[in-house]
């Protein structure tokens, strides 16, 4: 059988992590090869998302290499991947998902203005004890969002690039903090003293600490990698992802979503959060609901409806008048 040709970003993360998708698919005896294709979103990396147009960007030209036969399957960071994908793709396989939450690392300055929270452990507790007028940065708005509504008297700094650049310009002083994945971190094998911030109350982006393999729908490729994906991680990743679709959110608004289930994959129920934000953080929902496990999409669905009908709608109109 032809080698199964894997799709991915150049990027160190996404190598990492389309290594190891390569690897789970080499034991199940699929043979494969790695193809690197250069996004917008990599070309760009200085630009922030929202002027870019969202993080579609970082998936346009490998779903274009799909469409052209270049490839068979293409690996992707799940919070990267739009809520609604282009005619012709399917997500074929969600393997079992990494860490969903955020970290917080402090730039280590034995005399400096943040050290003192360097010695808290947990990272919620790291944010509240940051003095005024810290700079923390982060590329996401969502996380910008969360941060300033927690905390409006710090300075939240647009930071794009890759997560050793993010840590160099950390360690460079050009912050005082950054706020990053910690799937990314795990993934990298990085050891930092990052402290880890409760997704209860710093709730990640639908789909974080996941990974999708997309596919060419009109492809046999799908059923090649169907065997890496996990039921549990696909039906959380879905709510989450469906919350987002019925909102109508862009890829760049401060929407945040986590699916969890309390009993595991055998249980029959998912319990999911939901936030929306306004840009400055002063303005914060967040409801929770629970649903059944074999209905993602509807339990999605129905928490945006409520969290519509509690202003979500009029949020986030405003943040799309506002970008143009």
């Amino acid at each position: 059988m032809e080698r199964l040709r894997i799709g991915t970003r150049g990027s160190a993360l996404a190598l990492a992590q389309t290594g190891q998708v390569a690897a789970r698919l080499e034991a199940h005896g699929v043979a494969t090869e790695i193809v690197v294709v250069r996004t917008s979103g990599d070309r760009l990396a200085d630009v922030s998302l929202a002027k870019l147009g969202g993080k579609g960007l970082f998936i346009k030209e490998l779903e274009e290499a799909l469409a052209a036969g270049e490839i068979d399957v293409a690996v992707h960071s799940m919070k990267d991947v739009p809520a609604v994908l282009p005619d012709g793709f399917a997500i074929a396989a969600v393997p079992p998902r990494a860490a969903v939450e955020d970290v917080i690392v402090v730039r280590a300055e034995p005399e400096g203005s943040v050290s003192s929270a360097a010695s808290v452990t947990d990272g919620i507790s790291v944010i509240d004890a940051l003095p005024p007028g810290a700079r923390v940065g982060t590329g996401s708005l969502r996380r910008g969002a969360q941060i300033a509504g927690r905390r409006h008297d710090l300075a939240v700094v647009p930071l794009r690039g890759n997560v050793d650049t993010r840590l160099r310009k950390l360690a460079a002083g050009e912050v005082d903090a950054v706020v990053l994945a910690a799937a990314g971190l795990g993934r990298l094998g990085l050891s930092v003293p990052a402290r880890v911030l409760d997704a209860e109350l710093f709730v990640p982006a639908p789909g974080q600490g996941a990974l999708a393999l997309e596919v060419s729908a009109a492809s046999a490729a799908g059923d090649r990698v169907a065997l890496l994906d996990d039921r549990l991680s696909a039906r959380r990743c879905e709510a989450e992802r469906s919350f987002s679709r019925a909102l109508g959110a862009s890829c760049v608004a401060p929407v945040a979503a986590l699916a969890r289930s309390p009993e595991g994959e055998a249980g029959s129920t998912l319990e999911l959060t939901g936030l929306v934000a306004t840009l400055d953080g002063r303005r914060i929902l967040r409801d929770r609901l629970a649903g059944p496990i074999d209905e993602p999409d509807a339990l999605g669905a129905r928490l945006a409806d409520r969290l519509i009908a509690a202003g979500a709608r009029e949020i986030l109109d405003e943040i799309e008048r506002a970008s143009g």
